[in-house]
């Protein structure tokens, strides 16, 4: 048989209420590097939703201002029947090709959104290392 690990010795000699002490020591720093990771992660989510959330109310802005130059573009030329409104339309469109430039950036902003995937998968990892192994049967 080999000699035993430090480990073993620190078990064999210690009392439970030390090795209980550890094991809750243990867990509570587990717990807090848990929780900080999951703030950071949160954080970095948050703030990707932010920018996306920013681009679509802009797109919201820019398509409200196509639906009030083509309102306006229509009128003017309905009452010229074709003349100085369609400088109108040309601002109007304008507006709904920034529109779709700010759509599209905000969803790929918004679709890069990824929660907190690392803080699930480690917390994941916790229970097992609970049960007890074969050694100690």
């Amino acid at each position: 048989m080999s000699d035993p690990t430090p480990s073993e010795q620190r078990a064999a000699t210690a009392s439970l209420g030390e090795l209980l002490g550890e094991v809750t020591s243990d867990l509570s720093t587990l717990m807090r590097q848990e929780l900080a990771l999951a703030k950071a992660e949160l954080k970095e989510s948050a703030t990707t939703s932010a920018k996306g959330a920013g681009m679509l109310g802009g797109a919201g802005y820019a398509a409200s201002m196509t639906v009030l130059f083509l309102s306006i573009a229509f009128w003017a030329a309905l009452a010229v029947w074709i003349g100085g409104g369609w400088a109108g339309v040309i601002v109007a469109v304008l507006w709904a090709v920034i529109a779709a430039i700010l759509f599209v950036m905000g969803r790929g902003q918004l679709k890069e959104v990824k929660g907190a995937p690392q803080t699930v998968e480690t917390l994941q990892e916790i229970p097992p290392t609970f049960k007890r192994n074969e050694e100690n049967r």
